[in-house]
C-alpha cells in the first residue's frame, strides 16, 4: 500500500479561524470519556514497510548498511491512507495480527478524513464526511482488542485554512464520531488527536481546536509530525496544551511526539531539499516524561514530503540523509524477574491462552536451504500465527513453507503468498522478500479460525 504523508507545515505560525465550544454529536455511542494513562511495551516493526523492502532489494548498494541499520531496524507507524472501505478492515486485521503475534505494540496513522491536505501534494481522502464515517467503521473492525495506538489524521485540525465554518463544524464531529468508533472497536486503542506543532498554532488555540474535535473521548494528541522541532520545544508545547485543556476542565490528556526527523537542524520545512535534518531520538514507550507516552516514527524518515518527489515515495538518498551521521541506535539487555520472594496469590487460569513459541518444525540445513520456526497466538475460535524462515548458510532467491492445519482454517495472510486454506497450506514469498541472505531471517504471518497450525512440514528454497 503506498503510504502518504502529511506535508507542507511552515514553521512561522499559520493563522486560522478561531474554534471554540465542544461541538454536538451526531451519533451516540456507548463509551465514556477517555482518560490517558501510561504506554509501556515494545512498539511493532513493519516487516513489510517501504524502507525494510527497498533494504532487502538492495543488498549490496552502498547506502544499505547506514539505513537498514538506523532506520529499517525501527518500528515506524503503518499509514492507512487509500479509501478502501470493503478491503480495510482484513488490511487493519492482518497488521495487528501480526503485531499481536509478535506481541508488540502497532502504530497506525489514519489519513483519511474528506478535503485532506486542503488540496495539497498529499490531497485526497474519503469522498464525503458518510463514506468516511463507514470506512472507519470498517477500519475499527480490524483492531482486535489488545493495546494499538492510533494517530488520527494528521493535519486535520491544525491546518483549517481551506474549510468554512460550517465545514469546521463538520470535520470536528466526523473526528469526534470517529474517536469513539474506534474505542467502541477495541477498548484498548490509545487514540492520539492532530494538535500540530509548537511553531505553528498556539497552545491556546490548539487546545480549543482539540476540545471541539472531542478530544475528551481521546487519550490525548501528537504534535510534529509535519515539521522538525525539537523534542524539548514540542514537550514544552505539549505542556502548554494539556495545561490549556485543564483550564478547561478536560483532565489526563497526554502528548505523543514525533522525533523521526528532528535531530538535527529545523528552518525550511520541506524535508526533501533539507540535508541538515538528521532521525531523531528513536521509537520509545519509555520517555521518562509524565505527560508524554512515546516518542514515534509517526513520517517513515526517508518518505518524501512533495517537494522534489512525489509525496509518500521512498527516497533512498533521503532515508540516507537522514540517517547517516545519526547516533546508533540503543542496545537493550532483555528485562529478567527475579523469583518472587513469597507465595504469588491463586488466580483463576485465563480463557484465552498465551502465546506460545514451540522450537522449530523443521530441521535447520547444514548447509545450503531454509528452516523454519513459528509463534502461535491462540484464542476461542481462532489464532494468529507468525512465521520466520531463515536462510542456511548461502543466500536464497526464494522459498516455500507447507504447515499442517488439522483444525483450522486460513482467513488471510500477510507477507506471503496463500495456497490452500486448511489441511496443507501452502506459503511462498511475494517479491519483496524472496531473497534472504546466508543465516538471515525473513517474516510472515497469517490468521485462521478454529486451532492452530500442528507442525510446519516443510521449508524448501524455489
Amino acid at each position: 500500500m503506498a503510504i502518504l504523508s502529511s506535508l507542507r507545515r511552515r514553521s512561522a505560525a499559520i493563522s486560522a479561524a478561531a474554534v471554540a465550544g465542544a461541538t454536538a454529536v451526531g451519533v451516540c455511542l456507548a463509551v465514556s470519556s477517555a482518560s490517558a494513562g501510561t504506554l509501556s511495551g515494545s512498539l511493532y516493526r513493519d516487516p513489510s514497510s517501504a524502507v525494510v523492502r527497498w533494504v532487502a532489494a538492495n543488498p549490496g548498494d552502498s547506502r544499505t548498511a547506514v539505513i537498514r541499520d538506523k532506520i529499517a531496524s525501527q518500528p515506524q507507524a503503518r499509514w492507512f491512507a487509500n479509501f478502501n472501505p470493503s478491503t480495510v478492515q482484513s488490511e487493519v486485521s492482518g497488521f495487528i495480527g501480526a503485531a499481536n503475534a509478535a506481541q508488540q505494540i502497532p502504530v497506525l496513522a489514519v489519513y483519511e478524513i474528506t478535503n485532506r491536505d486542503c488540496g495539497g501534494a498529499s490531497a485526497g481522502g474519503a469522498p464525503d464526511l458518510n463514506q468516511y464515517q463507514t470506512w472507519v467503521s470498517n477500519f475499527a473492525r480490524g483492531l482486535g482488542n489488545q493495546t494499538v495506538i492510533i494517530i488520527l489524521e494528521t493535519d486535520s485540525l491544525a491546518l483549517l485554512t481551506c474549510l468554512s465554518g460550517a465545514e469546521i463544524n463538520a470535520r470536528n464531529e466526523a473526528i469526534s464520531t470517529a474517536t469513539r468508533t474506534i474505542k467502541s472497536g477495541n477498548p484498548n486503542a490509545k487514540v492520539y488527536l492532530d494538535g500540530g506543532h509548537s511553531t505553528w498554532n498556539s497552545a491556546g488555540e490548539t487546545a480549543n481546536r482539540l476540545r471541539a474535535a472531542g478530544v475528551q473521548y481521546a487519550d490525548g494528541f501528537f504534535t510534529n509530525v509535519s515539521n522538525y522541532n525539537s523534542t524539548s520545544s514540542e514537550a514544552n508545547f505539549g505542556r502548554a496544551v494539556i495545561s490549556a485543556l485543564n483550564g478547561m476542565g478536560i483532565s489526563g490528556k497526554r502528548q505523543v511526539i514525533d522525533t523521526s526527523r528532528n535531530g538535527g537542524a529545523s528552518g525550511d520545512w520541506c524535508g526533501d531539499d533539507n540535508t541538515d535534518r538528521r532521525i531523531g531520538q528513536y521509537p520509545t514507550t519509555n520517555t521518562g516524561d509524565a505527560n508524554i507516552d512515546a516518542y514515534l516514527w509517526v513520517k517513515p524518515p526517508g518518505e518524501a514530503d512533495g517537494c522534489r518527489f512525489t509525496a509518500g515515495s521512498f527516497q533512498p538518498d533521503l532515508a540516507f540523509s537522514l540517517a547517516n551521521g545519526a547516533p546508533n541506535p540503543p542496545t537493550t539487555t532483555p528485562p529478567t524477574t527475579p523469583p518472587p520472594t513469597t507465595t504469588p496469590p491463586t488466580t483463576t487460569p485465563p480463557t484465552t491462552p498465551p502465546p506460545t513459541t514451540p522450537p522449530p518444525n523443521t530441521t535447520p540445513p547444514a548447509g545450503d536451504g531454509c528452516y523454519a520456526s513459528i509463534a502461535v497466538n491462540q484464542w476461542a475460535g481462532g489464532f494468529t500465527a507468525s512465521v520466520t524462515v531463515t536462510a542456511g548458510k548461502s543466500d536464497i532467491n526464494g522459498w516455500n513453507v507447507t504447515v499442517a492445519l488439522p483444525g483450522g482454517a486460513v482467513t488471510s495472510a500477510w507477507n506471503a503468498q496463500v495456497s490452500g486454506t486448511s489441511g496443507t497450506v501452502g506459503f511462498t514469498n511475494v517479491s519483496y522478500n524472496g531473497r534472504v541472505l546466508g543465516r538471515q531471517s525473513t517474516n510472515f504471518g497469517f490468521q485462521g479460525t478454529g486451532t492452530g497450525p500442528g507442525v510446519l512440514a516443510d521449508c524448501v528454497t524455489s
